[in-house]
Protein backbone atom coordinates (compact mmCIF):
# COMPACT_ATOMS: atom_id res chain seq x y z
CA UNK A 1 0.00 0.00 0.00
CA UNK A 2 1.19 3.50 -0.85
CA UNK A 3 0.49 6.36 1.56
CA UNK A 4 0.41 9.98 0.44
CA UNK A 5 1.38 12.75 2.85
CA UNK A 6 0.10 16.31 2.53
CA UNK A 7 0.88 18.68 5.41
CA UNK A 8 0.20 22.28 6.31
CA UNK A 9 3.75 23.66 6.27
CA UNK A 10 2.69 26.85 8.08
CA UNK A 11 2.07 24.91 11.29
CA UNK A 12 4.82 25.24 13.90
CA UNK A 13 6.89 22.06 14.31
CA UNK A 14 4.92 20.24 11.61
CA UNK A 15 8.19 18.60 10.49
CA UNK A 16 8.35 16.74 13.80
CA UNK A 17 4.93 15.24 13.05
CA UNK A 18 5.90 14.40 9.47
CA UNK A 19 9.16 12.82 10.65
CA UNK A 20 7.41 10.62 13.19
CA UNK A 21 4.80 9.58 10.61
CA UNK A 22 7.41 8.69 7.98
CA UNK A 23 9.38 6.70 10.54
CA UNK A 24 6.29 4.70 11.50
CA UNK A 25 5.37 4.11 7.84
CA UNK A 26 8.87 2.75 7.16
CA UNK A 27 8.75 0.51 10.21
CA UNK A 28 5.42 -0.93 9.08
CA UNK A 29 6.50 -1.53 5.48
CA UNK A 30 4.48 1.18 3.76
CA UNK A 31 5.68 3.01 0.67
CA UNK A 32 4.90 6.72 0.55
CA UNK A 33 4.95 9.97 -1.41
CA UNK A 34 5.10 13.46 0.04
CA UNK A 35 3.79 16.82 -1.09
CA UNK A 36 6.51 18.88 -2.76
CA UNK A 37 5.52 21.72 -0.41
CA UNK A 38 7.74 19.87 2.09
CA UNK A 39 10.71 19.71 -0.29
CA UNK A 40 12.34 23.01 0.85
CA UNK A 41 12.46 21.56 4.38
CA UNK A 42 13.83 18.19 3.29
CA UNK A 43 17.27 18.81 4.80
CA UNK A 44 15.71 19.49 8.19
CA UNK A 45 14.28 15.99 8.41
CA UNK A 46 16.23 13.66 10.76
CA UNK A 47 16.78 11.16 7.93
CA UNK A 48 17.28 11.37 4.18
CA UNK A 49 14.31 10.96 1.85
CA UNK A 50 14.85 10.53 -1.86
CA UNK A 51 13.99 13.73 -3.72
CA UNK A 52 11.85 11.76 -6.20
CA UNK A 53 9.34 11.03 -3.41
CA UNK A 54 8.40 14.72 -3.26
CA UNK A 55 5.72 15.32 -5.89
CA UNK A 56 2.82 17.69 -6.51
CA UNK A 57 -0.32 17.35 -4.41
CA UNK A 58 -2.27 16.19 -7.46
CA UNK A 59 0.27 13.43 -8.14
CA UNK A 60 0.24 12.46 -4.46
CA UNK A 61 -3.52 11.94 -4.78
CA UNK A 62 -3.13 10.11 -8.08
CA UNK A 63 -0.38 7.69 -7.01
CA UNK A 64 -1.41 6.94 -3.41
CA UNK A 65 -3.91 4.44 -2.03
CA UNK A 66 -4.64 6.56 1.06
CA UNK A 67 -3.79 10.23 1.60
CA UNK A 68 -2.97 11.46 5.10
CA UNK A 69 -3.70 15.14 5.63
CA UNK A 70 -1.73 16.76 8.46
CA UNK A 71 -3.18 20.02 9.77
CA UNK A 72 -6.57 21.41 10.73
CA UNK A 73 -9.95 21.30 9.04
CA UNK A 74 -8.82 23.78 6.37
CA UNK A 75 -5.96 21.50 5.34
CA UNK A 76 -8.30 18.53 5.36
CA UNK A 77 -10.81 20.29 3.10
CA UNK A 78 -8.09 21.37 0.66
CA UNK A 79 -6.66 17.84 0.52
CA UNK A 80 -10.07 16.20 0.17
CA UNK A 81 -11.01 18.59 -2.65
CA UNK A 82 -8.04 17.33 -4.70
CA UNK A 83 -8.42 13.69 -3.66
CA UNK A 84 -12.05 13.45 -4.81
CA UNK A 85 -11.03 13.95 -8.44
CA UNK A 86 -8.98 10.72 -8.19
CA UNK A 87 -11.51 8.83 -6.04
CA UNK A 88 -8.93 8.40 -3.27
CA UNK A 89 -9.71 8.15 0.47
CA UNK A 90 -8.35 10.68 2.95
CA UNK A 91 -7.44 10.35 6.60
CA UNK A 92 -7.18 13.56 8.61
CA UNK A 93 -4.45 13.82 11.24
CA UNK A 94 -5.35 16.77 13.43
CA UNK A 95 -2.60 19.30 14.03
CA UNK A 96 -4.89 22.31 14.23
CA UNK A 97 -7.43 23.74 16.65
CA UNK A 98 -10.76 21.94 16.27
CA UNK A 99 -10.03 19.18 13.77
CA UNK A 100 -13.67 18.15 13.47
CA UNK A 101 -13.06 16.30 10.19
CA UNK A 102 -9.91 14.57 11.44
CA UNK A 103 -9.93 10.86 12.17
CA UNK A 104 -7.05 10.96 14.65
CA UNK A 105 -4.85 13.24 16.70
CA UNK A 106 -1.06 13.32 16.33
CA UNK A 107 -0.79 11.28 19.54
CA UNK A 108 -2.67 8.40 17.88
CA UNK A 109 -0.37 7.77 14.91
CA UNK A 110 0.77 4.33 16.01
CA UNK A 111 -2.83 3.20 16.55
CA UNK A 112 -4.26 4.25 13.19
CA UNK A 113 -1.23 2.99 11.24
CA UNK A 114 -1.62 -0.38 12.95
CA UNK A 115 -5.30 -0.51 11.99
CA UNK A 116 -4.54 0.41 8.38
CA UNK A 117 -1.83 -2.25 8.24
CA UNK A 118 -4.25 -4.89 9.55
CA UNK A 119 -7.06 -3.69 7.28
CA UNK A 120 -9.22 -2.74 10.25
CA UNK A 121 -10.74 0.34 8.69
CA UNK A 122 -13.68 1.39 6.54
CA UNK A 123 -14.08 3.89 3.72
CA UNK A 124 -16.94 6.23 4.53
CA UNK A 125 -18.68 7.93 1.61
CA UNK A 126 -19.65 11.57 2.14
CA UNK A 127 -21.75 13.76 -0.14
CA UNK A 128 -20.23 16.43 -2.37
CA UNK A 129 -22.19 19.18 -4.10
CA UNK A 130 -21.67 21.06 -7.33
CA UNK A 131 -22.86 24.42 -8.62
CA UNK A 132 -23.19 25.59 -12.20
CA UNK A 133 -23.74 29.19 -13.16
CA UNK A 134 -26.59 29.62 -15.63
CA UNK A 135 -25.84 33.12 -16.90
CA UNK A 136 -22.01 33.18 -16.89
CA UNK A 137 -19.43 30.82 -18.36
CA UNK A 138 -17.43 29.43 -15.45
CA UNK A 139 -16.10 26.04 -14.40
CA UNK A 140 -18.25 23.74 -12.29
CA UNK A 141 -17.88 24.59 -8.61
CA UNK A 142 -17.36 21.80 -6.08
CA UNK A 143 -17.80 21.82 -2.32
CA UNK A 144 -17.36 19.35 0.52
CA UNK A 145 -18.81 21.49 3.32
CA UNK A 146 -20.80 24.25 1.71
CA UNK A 147 -21.39 26.73 -1.07
CA UNK A 148 -22.05 30.23 0.23
CA UNK A 149 -23.60 33.11 -1.71
CA UNK A 150 -23.02 36.43 0.03
CA UNK A 151 -23.12 40.18 -0.43
CA UNK A 152 -19.34 40.55 -0.74
CA UNK A 153 -18.12 44.09 -0.08
CA UNK A 154 -21.63 45.58 -0.15
CA UNK A 155 -22.83 46.80 3.30
CA UNK A 156 -26.50 46.17 2.51
CA UNK A 157 -28.50 42.99 2.07
CA UNK A 158 -29.03 41.13 -1.19
CA UNK A 159 -32.19 39.55 -2.57
CA UNK A 160 -32.33 35.76 -2.80
CA UNK A 161 -34.88 33.55 -4.52
CA UNK A 162 -35.02 29.76 -4.06
CA UNK A 163 -36.52 27.18 -6.42
CA UNK A 164 -36.50 23.43 -5.69
CA UNK A 165 -37.31 20.82 -8.32
CA UNK A 166 -38.62 23.57 -10.58
CA UNK A 167 -41.03 24.87 -7.91
CA UNK A 168 -40.83 28.35 -6.43
CA UNK A 169 -40.07 28.32 -2.68
CA UNK A 170 -39.50 31.88 -1.48
CA UNK A 171 -37.77 35.24 -1.97
CA UNK A 172 -36.13 37.09 0.91
CA UNK A 173 -33.50 39.69 1.78
CA UNK A 174 -30.40 38.63 3.73
CA UNK A 175 -26.63 38.91 3.94
CA UNK A 176 -26.38 35.61 2.11
CA UNK A 177 -27.26 31.92 1.97
CA UNK A 178 -25.39 28.75 2.95
CA UNK A 179 -26.04 25.53 1.02
CA UNK A 180 -24.48 22.84 3.22
CA UNK A 181 -23.90 19.11 2.93
CA UNK A 182 -24.39 16.92 6.02
CA UNK A 183 -20.60 17.11 6.51
CA UNK A 184 -20.79 20.91 6.37
CA UNK A 185 -23.77 21.15 8.74
CA UNK A 186 -21.35 21.50 11.66
CA UNK A 187 -19.40 24.29 9.94
CA UNK A 188 -20.59 27.73 8.87
CA UNK A 189 -24.20 26.51 8.69
CA UNK A 190 -24.43 25.76 12.40
CA UNK A 191 -23.12 29.26 13.17
CA UNK A 192 -26.05 30.66 11.15
CA UNK A 193 -28.57 28.61 13.13
CA UNK A 194 -28.68 25.55 10.89
CA UNK A 195 -29.27 22.03 12.29
CA UNK A 196 -26.71 19.30 12.88
CA UNK A 197 -27.25 16.68 10.17
CA UNK A 198 -25.87 13.16 10.35
CA UNK A 199 -23.45 12.41 7.46
CA UNK A 200 -25.55 9.33 6.74
CA UNK A 201 -28.47 11.55 5.63
CA UNK A 202 -28.92 12.23 1.91
CA UNK A 203 -30.07 15.84 2.28
CA UNK A 204 -28.94 19.44 1.87
CA UNK A 205 -29.47 22.29 4.31
CA UNK A 206 -30.18 25.86 3.25
CA UNK A 207 -29.36 28.34 6.01
CA UNK A 208 -30.02 32.06 5.45
CA UNK A 209 -27.37 34.45 6.80
CA UNK A 210 -28.96 37.24 8.88
CA UNK A 211 -32.30 37.32 7.03
CA UNK A 212 -34.41 40.46 7.39
CA UNK A 213 -37.43 38.43 8.50
CA UNK A 214 -38.27 36.38 11.59
CA UNK A 215 -40.12 33.86 9.41
CA UNK A 216 -37.16 32.84 7.23
CA UNK A 217 -35.56 29.77 8.77
CA UNK A 218 -33.17 26.99 7.62
CA UNK A 219 -34.76 24.29 5.48
CA UNK A 220 -33.65 20.70 4.81
CA UNK A 221 -34.14 19.42 1.27
CA UNK A 222 -33.64 16.07 -0.50
CA UNK A 223 -30.39 15.94 -2.45
CA UNK A 224 -31.97 14.38 -5.54
CA UNK A 225 -33.74 17.62 -6.49
CA UNK A 226 -32.01 20.45 -8.30
CA UNK A 227 -31.87 23.65 -6.28
CA UNK A 228 -31.78 26.96 -8.11
CA UNK A 229 -30.63 30.07 -6.26
CA UNK A 230 -31.14 33.47 -7.85
CA UNK A 231 -29.31 36.36 -6.24
CA UNK A 232 -29.48 40.05 -6.99
CA UNK A 233 -27.75 43.11 -5.54
CA UNK A 234 -27.45 46.83 -6.12
CA UNK A 235 -23.68 46.42 -5.77
CA UNK A 236 -21.30 45.63 -8.64
CA UNK A 237 -20.66 42.03 -7.58
CA UNK A 238 -21.83 39.03 -5.59
CA UNK A 239 -19.50 36.50 -4.00
CA UNK A 240 -19.70 32.73 -4.10
CA UNK A 241 -17.28 30.70 -2.02
CA UNK A 242 -16.79 26.95 -1.77
CA UNK A 243 -15.69 25.57 1.60
CA UNK A 244 -14.43 29.04 2.49
CA UNK A 245 -11.41 28.40 0.26
CA UNK A 246 -12.29 28.99 -3.38
CA UNK A 247 -13.88 32.41 -3.88
CA UNK A 248 -15.59 33.65 -7.06
CA UNK A 249 -17.09 37.06 -7.89
CA UNK A 250 -19.98 37.62 -10.29
CA UNK A 251 -21.84 40.72 -11.44
CA UNK A 252 -25.52 40.50 -10.47
CA UNK A 253 -27.97 39.06 -11.19
CA UNK A 254 -26.66 35.55 -10.56
CA UNK A 255 -28.32 32.15 -10.98
CA UNK A 256 -26.70 29.02 -9.54
CA UNK A 257 -27.90 25.46 -10.05
CA UNK A 258 -26.94 23.33 -7.05
CA UNK A 259 -26.98 19.53 -7.17
CA UNK A 260 -25.43 16.46 -5.60
CA UNK A 261 -22.15 15.47 -7.22
CA UNK A 262 -21.77 12.10 -8.93
CA UNK A 263 -18.51 11.73 -7.02
CA UNK A 264 -18.21 11.44 -3.26
CA UNK A 265 -15.72 12.32 -0.58
CA UNK A 266 -14.08 9.15 0.74
CA UNK A 267 -12.89 9.25 4.34
CA UNK A 268 -10.84 6.60 6.12
CA UNK A 269 -12.67 5.57 9.29
CA UNK A 270 -10.97 3.54 12.04
CA UNK A 271 -12.10 2.46 15.50
CA UNK A 272 -10.44 5.49 17.11
CA UNK A 273 -13.56 7.64 17.06
CA UNK A 274 -17.17 7.93 15.91
CA UNK A 275 -19.34 10.81 14.73
CA UNK A 276 -21.34 11.30 17.94
CA UNK A 277 -18.26 11.10 20.11
CA UNK A 278 -16.73 13.83 17.95
CA UNK A 279 -19.86 15.97 18.42
CA UNK A 280 -19.62 15.60 22.18
CA UNK A 281 -15.90 16.16 22.48
CA UNK A 282 -15.28 18.89 19.91
CA UNK A 283 -18.57 20.79 19.81
CA UNK A 284 -19.65 19.93 23.38
CA UNK A 285 -22.99 18.83 21.89
CA UNK A 286 -25.39 17.59 24.57
CA UNK A 287 -22.90 18.35 27.36
CA UNK A 288 -24.52 20.01 30.39
CA UNK A 289 -21.86 22.48 31.47
CA UNK A 290 -23.89 23.35 34.56
CA UNK A 291 -23.71 19.77 35.78
CA UNK A 292 -19.95 19.63 35.22
CA UNK A 293 -19.59 22.92 37.10
CA UNK A 294 -21.61 21.59 40.02
CA UNK A 295 -19.55 18.40 40.13
CA UNK A 296 -16.35 20.44 40.23
CA UNK A 297 -17.73 22.58 43.06
CA UNK A 298 -18.68 19.46 45.03
CA UNK A 299 -15.17 18.04 44.62
CA UNK A 300 -13.70 21.32 45.87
Amino acid sequence: MIIGIIANTTKINVLEVVSKLVKLLKQNGFDFFMSNALLPQREQLPFKINKSLFISDDKVCQKSDIIISIGGDGTMLATAFKAQFYDKPVLGLNYGKLGFLAEANITQMEEFIDEIKKGKYEIEERMLITANCSNYKVETLYAINDIVIDKGGWPKMIELTILVGGEYVTTFAADGLIIATPTGSTGYSISAGGPIVSPKCDVLTLSPISPHSLTVRPIILPSNQEIIIRADSMYKELQVNCDGQRVYSFPPPLELKISKSKRSLRLVHTSLTNYYETLRKKLLWGIDLRRNSLNNEERE
